[in-house]
């Protein structure tokens, strides 16, 4: 594991502590398979957030726009 796979996965894990292990464990699958679009992902949540959109709705917008690509990783 690299570097960035350890920050990334620990990243996964401070965002999602409060669901199980196994689920965060599919999580890290799922992001290992593409992380630039995670990446990609994060950066458009983050700018809605700053826009001052609530981040609840941001993170569903981007979401929604990534639904095909992140439904094909799974």
């Amino acid at each position: 594991m690299g570097i960035k796979d350890f920050f990334v996965r620990k990243m996964v894990e401070r965002k999602l502590k409060d669901v199980p292990k196994e689920q965060q464990e599919q999580v890290m699958k799922i992001v290992e398979k593409n992380p630039e679009l995670f990446k990609k992902i994060g950066e458009e949540i983050e700018a809605k957030v700053k826009a001052g959109k609530p981040e609840i709705y941001a993170t569903m917008d981007v979401m929604k726009k990534y639904q095909g690509e992140l439904q094909k990783l799974q």
